[in-house]
């Protein structure tokens, strides 16, 4: 296992992108996530990677967590090899999962997340390399 990526909400990723670049570390990808109201870029840093997430509308995940808290790191991301597994063992040991079946996120990975009541506070995503 390794942390696959931090995801960091921002209200603007051209704008936050020029950081990331004073930085010598540039987009290596961007998409959208329909069904999440998102658009995702990855930064390769090293094997891990920085997440830029822009919210696609205000009533969306990232919208609403923006509204809250404002910008900043919404989640860490974990990989992980059998992520049903994963999840039916840390149901099985009575940790609040948000997503009890994988879906699926940028990428193209199988991603589930584990509620922050359960992990410290910090929202924690599991992700499946479906490549």
């Amino acid at each position: 296992m390794k942390i696959d990526h931090i995801g960091i909400a921002v209200e603007s990723i051209e704008k936050v992108a020029q950081f990331y670049k004073d930085l010598e570390l540039d987009i290596c990808h961007t998409e959208e996530v329909k069904d999440q109201q998102v658009k995702a870029s990855m930064i390769m840093i090293g094997e891990s990677r920085i997440e830029l997430l822009e919210s696609l509308s205000p009533e969306g995940p990232i919208g609403k967590f923006i509204a809250k808290k404002g910008p900043s790191i919404h989640h860490i991301a974990i990989e992980v090899q059998n992520l049903e597994a994963k999840l039916k063992e840390l149901e099985e040991k009575g940790y609040s999962l948000i997503d009890k079946t994988p879906r699926m996120g940028a990428g193209g990975n199988k991603i589930a997340f584990v509620h922050p009541k359960s992990s410290g506070g910090v929202l924690i995503e599991l992700c499946e390399k479906c490549k």
